[in-house]
């Protein structure tokens, strides 16, 4: 099933929301993301629908193993790429900005192959920064 960037940004969020505070709600989304209560409720509602997250009665947001997936592997990438692209000069706002996007739309195997190289790199350069 094809998931769109926007829900992968919805998933990542919860991650990285449920690995600071032990409790997420839609509220915290929206106030992290900046997007309205509103729309976050219907992203939620279609990422409840797809099997991507559970929301108790009392609103609390939890990661599906399905989910977890998903946002475990958008949040590796994006802390990949924008380590990479720091490392290599690029500034830390556009790192972050560049990383954001190459996240959603690089494959599988590009981003493996990349991930083996900066490991061997850091391997065999481990002073260089």
């Amino acid at each position: 099933m094809k998931i769109y960037e926007s829900a992968e940004n919805y998933l990542e969020m919860i991650y990285i929301l449920s690995k600071k505070q032990s409790e997420v709600r839609s509220i915290d989304v929206a106030a992290e993301t900046g997007f309205t209560k509103p729309s976050v409720s219907r992203a939620m509602k279609n990422l409840r629908q797809s099997g991507h997250i559970l929301m108790d009665e009392k609103g609390y947001l939890t990661l599906t193993p399905l989910g977890l997936e998903v946002a475990e592997k958008v949040y590796e990438r994006h802390e990949l790429f924008s380590k990479l692209l720091m490392c290599i000069g690029v500034s830390p706002e556009t790192a972050l900005a560049d990383a954001c996007r190459i996240e959603h739309v690089i494959s599988s195997e590009t981003f493996d192959r990349i991930k083996d190289f900066a490991r061997q790199y850091i391997v065999e350069h481990p002073h260089e920064k």
